[in-house]
């Protein structure tokens, strides 16, 4: 699976990530990028959800710096740079992204986001 970003400019699409793991259970989703050292340039974990909410992204006992990226139906509500183990950030998403920091350095608010299956 890969990271897509389609900007509302209408400029070409570009690849935020070419690895990308789905926090697909509820201890994944808890667990996040906790403990982690690092992770690669080309990397982004995505958290779905069923539905619209409110969500918070917390960054205790994340090591590194991110940034994390809201979405609700494929268009980004918000993109933030989060600091290790003080910050904390919430927005309105049905997915939420968690890039290494600098990743989603153009992605803008209304901009579109994909995540596009690399399965042959």
């Amino acid at each position: 699976m890969r990271l897509v970003h389609e900007s509302a400019d209408g400029g070409d699409p570009s690849v935020l990530a070419t690895t990308v793991d789905l926090a697909d259970s509820l201890l994944a989703q808890t667990r996040g990028l906790m403990f982690r050292r690092s992770i690669p340039d080309d990397y982004a974990l995505a958290f779905r959800f069923d539905s619209r909410s409110v969500r918070d992204v917390h960054m205790l006992f994340v090591l590194f710096p991110l940034d994390v990226v809201w979405v609700v139906d494929g268009a980004v509500t918000r993109v933030e740079r989060m600091r290790p183990w003080r910050d904390v950030a919430r927005a309105e998403a049905d997915l939420i992204l968690e890039l290494p920091a600098g990743a989603a350095g153009d992605v803008e608010e209304g901009d579109r986001v994909v995540l596009e299956s690399t399965d042959e």
